[in-house]
């Protein structure tokens, strides 16, 4: 061991060495035993070995099994797993912290906490609280992010890092809030309704960084499920890291893994909104040239016919001539053959002229008083008839009347 001694003999330690020393220290006075508690901030690294804290309800401490991924699989371990591991303290010398080495384990219930997280979880969703119908879209590019968290957390730093890097601008507003102990999940659920009441705001992030199942328990409380759901604008939960789950996310109108991913979700790249909008440039140019360019073709079309108007109105008058001589060609050709046709009739009256048979010695018969055709010899005596000859009309009376006696061959009529 190394260290400098000052002038009055004394030494002084470095960091290594006292780190160095409580190792010795720890792992000399303390054998293999076994330990009970929960299991909560659960690493399954790649590496093969797991690092969790185990804890009780007044005390927590860290802890890591070498190689004891598969073992922690097989066995069913996960966050809230209540075990008893069997294993001896060492402690970790970068960093001086001391740890519990487990060797072994077995399940030995499920912890509190997370029991505690599945009933109120299982109750609200029976109550509809998480139903997919009952979410709301998430605006694509909203100009005014309400963000509820600690104002001094790290999750914060996050976020306006990435928004300001990727749309610098953007009006946020910050509710700062409480995110773990006893007053927390009032405090978070009064920044959701605070945004509601002011409706300023065209989306809300409710986010912190990560850490254990108990520093993030109150975003396991009905208390915030209850505000979150009943938002009217759209929520968005970003509390923890990927492998945190609350019933904040089950409630919120979409989840996401960390507060840099609710920052990226809620900016568009500025470069990509830049490029959209050149695109969108140029397609309303083309159709702003397309429709100058018709309009233009049209214009010119309407001139050229304007272009020679004595010429047109020439053609006009042609076209009045031809139609006006295909008029009287077609009047005199009706006019022609409907004169044919009169002369027709003319003869046809003309034969059937009852004058024409007068000249044959026939002799037409009619009364007197009314002028009616006689056509029988039956007739009161006294009665008056016009005997109409070819060349005058004879008045005559009836005195007498014998029937025509066509066996004599002769008869007399008065």
């Amino acid at each position: 061991m190394e260290f400098q001694q000052t002038q009055n003999k004394e030494p002084i330690w470095s960091v290594s060495d006292v780190n160095r020393a409580m190792r010795e220290m720890v792992e000399n006075g303390f054998r293999s035993f076994w330990i009970t508690g929960e299991v909560s901030s659960l690493v399954l690294h790649r590496s093969g070995h797991a690092y969790f804290s185990l804890k009780d309800d007044r005390s927590q401490i860290r802890a890591c099994w070498f190689g004891g991924v598969n073992a922690m699989r097989n066995l069913g371990i996960g966050n809230g797993s209540k075990i008893e591991a069997r294993g001896n303290l060492g402690v970790y010398e970068p960093r001086g912290e001391y740890q519990f080495n487990c060797r072994e384990a077995r399940v030995a219930g499920v912890g509190d906490l997370y029991r505690k997280f599945e009933e109120l979880a299982k109750r609200l969703a029976a109550e509809g609280l998480f139903a997919p119908e009952r979410k709301k879209p998430i605006p694509s590019m909203p100009n005014n992010i309400g963000v509820v968290t600690s104002a001094s957390g790290a999750a914060i730093r996050d976020f306006l890092n990435i928004t300001s890097r990727r749309f610098s601008g953007l009006n946020i507003k910050i509710y700062p809030c409480q995110v773990q102990g006893a007053a927390a999940a009032e405090s978070v659920a009064r920044g959701v309704e605070f945004f509601n009441r002011a409706s300023n705001v065209d989306v809300i992030v409710v986010t912190r960084g990560g850490g254990s199942m108990e520093d993030l328990w109150c975003f396991n409380e009905e208390r915030v499920a209850r505000a979150v759901a009943a938002s009217r604008i759209p929520v968005i939960s970003a509390v923890g890291h990927e492998i945190d789950t609350t019933i904040c996310d089950f409630a919120a109108d979409l989840r996401v893994p960390t507060p840099s991913a609710a920052a990226e979700l809620v900016t568009s790249d500025r470069e990509n909104v830049v490029r959209h909008l050149g695109q969108l440039e140029n397609s309303i140019r083309r159709c702003v040239d397309f429709r100058i360019s018709n309009s233009t073709a049209a214009l010119n079309n309407i001139l050229y016919r304007l272009r020679e108007p004595e010429r047109r109105l020439a053609n006009f008058r042609q076209r009045v001539d031809e139609l006006d001589s295909a008029i009287s060609h077609r009047a005199a050709v009706f006019l022609h053959h409907g004169k044919l046709a009169v002369e027709k009739a003319a003869v046809k009256l003309d034969a059937l002229d009852p004058r024409r048979m007068l000249n044959n010695g026939y002799v037409f018969v009619s009364e007197t008083s009314t002028g009616k055709p006689v056509k029988s010899s039956r007739k009161a005596p006294g009665t008056r008839l016009d005997l109409t000859f070819a060349d005058g009309v004879m008045q005559v009376k009836v005195e007498n009347k014998n029937p025509v006696n066509n066996d004599a061959g002769e008869g007399e009529l008065f």
